[in-house]
């Protein structure tokens, strides 16, 4: 299976379990400090080349650090951490949860759902971190071929 298709295996999972109105996928680069998209369900908003810097924030620490799960219910939750979050609005979505992808204990990656308001039930976080959890083999081989360096 391609990287494009393991993501996007994992994206029609996420969206039939429980919805995901936003969803894309982050692979991250530790030595660089960068983060590259490596997919997305909107390609128009969220393109999938360049990179930007990791960063350190609460968000930073909790998701790629710790390696915990973010779930924000609510723009305002989020909007400290997403400086995009007007356009993530614009798309109808008001919720976001991050599952940190880690190996050998180390977040190398993120998933992220965005949907509506309150959409991120315990429930559904549950849902989506064995969804993700499942696919921990196939994400781990297409973030490998995922090139992290800036395009030229």
């Amino acid at each position: 299976m391609t990287p494009d298709q393991t993501f996007a295996a994992l994206h029609r999972a996420a969206d039939a379990a429980c919805g995901a109105r936003l969803f894309t996928v982050t692979v991250l680069d530790r030595k660089a400090q960068l983060a590259r998209r490596a997919y997305t369900s909107h390609p128009s908003e969220y393109p999938v080349t360049g990179t930007k810097p990791m960063g350190s924030n609460d968000w930073t620490a909790q998701v790629l650090e710790r390696g915990e799960t973010f779930v924000a219910n609510q723009t305002a939750a989020f909007s400290p951490f997403f400086s995009d979050h007007a356009l993530i609005n614009d798309l109808g979505c008001e919720a976001a949860v991050n599952i940190p992808v880690p190996k050998n204990g180390v977040v190398v990656g993120t998933v992220n759902i965005l949907d509506a308001a309150g959409h991120f039930t315990p429930a559904r976080v549950t849902q989506l971190e064995q969804l993700v959890a499942e696919a921990h083999a196939d994400l781990h081989a297409a973030f490998e071929t995922v090139p992290l360096e800036e395009e030229t």
